[in-house]
């Protein structure tokens, strides 16, 4: 049967994941807590490989719908939920975050900081995956696979430098 396309199916989850792990960038997406190799080849894709699609961590957040809109009017500031984004983009990262809160203290950290705050799950999911799109894009940009030794290292970092602030003799307005 010439016009009989029922055996040429577009490719699979398995498919793709195969040819995502010959992607130059995969040792990231495959270096971040429990991606699989699906999950890491549907971030790699949805993500892309053009650097100058996302010039910094907050694009690539909006696009991705993790991060909130703000509504002014006036003296009136509401924060709404971001309908229009990439949906893939969304699942793909929130998918991620919730999975990676499993294996990594400092996800589990944020989302269960946000559950403490009364979000409901998919909001702390959401939560979770803005803060995972900041390192993501941090190592994206820099071509460097993730490390969680570096990235606890630098989370230590803003707390050593307040307590060091709160004990210092010198005030704020005196500097």
């Amino acid at each position: 049967m010439a016009g009989d396309h029922r055996g040429a199916r577009a490719p699979g989850a398995g498919q793709r994941a195969v040819r995502a792990a010959a992607h130059p960038d995969a040792h990231i997406f495959t270096s971040l807590p429990r991606p699989g190799t699906v999950r890491a080849a549907r971030l790699l894709a949805e993500i892309g490989d053009c650097r100058s699609r996302f010039p910094d961590p907050e694009s690539l957040a909006g696009l991705a719908g993790v991060a909130p809109v703000t509504r002014r009017s006036g003296t009136r500031i509401a924060h709404g939920f971001r309908w229009a984004v990439n949906r893939q983009l969304r699942d793909a990262v929130c998918d991620f975050a919730a999975d990676s809160r499993h294996a990594s203290p400092w996800a589990a950290g944020i989302y269960d900081d946000a559950r403490a705050r009364g979000k409901d799950h998919p909001l702390a999911v959401r939560i979770t995956a803005r803060a995972w799109t900041y390192v993501i894009w941090r190592c994206w940009h820099g071509g460097t696979a993730y490390d969680p030794a570096k990235h606890n290292a630098l989370q230590r970092v803003p707390g050593q430098q307040r307590a060091a602030e709160a004990d210092s003799p010198v005030s704020q307005e005196d500097r």
